[in-house]
């Protein structure tokens, strides 16, 4: 939660009925992230950023909290150039990004 607090992400709801977490931020969208026991294979979930700063401020926030740089930001190969990124890859194994479009 620390790492997605400055892409406007907050906690929305926690525990019982059925889910680990419901995670929400400035638009409709919500993710519920369950508890399990079993391992599932490992996610990419990517946040929009509104600026650069926001990504560089996710990205800093994910490492403080555990996570490990998941390659250099910007644009790669596959991706336009007008995007701007982050991934990091989470203590429980999943990478996470922070994602900005860029007015090209």
């Amino acid at each position: 939660m620390q790492a997605l607090a400055p892409l406007g992400v907050t906690l929305v709801g926690e525990g019982e009925p059925s889910y680990g977490a419901e995670l929400a931020g400035s638009g409709d969208a919500s993710l519920c992230l369950y508890q399990s026991a079993e391992k599932p294979a490992p996610l990419h979930i990517a946040f929009h950023a509104d600026s650069r700063e926001q990504v560089d401020a996710f990205w800093q926030a994910a490492l403080a909290a555990g996570g490990k740089d998941n390659g250099a930001p910007g644009a790669t190969a596959k991706l336009p150039r007008q995007l701007l990124r982050r991934v990091v890859i989470a203590p429980d194994g999943h990478n996470i990004e922070a994602v900005c479009h860029l007015a090209s």
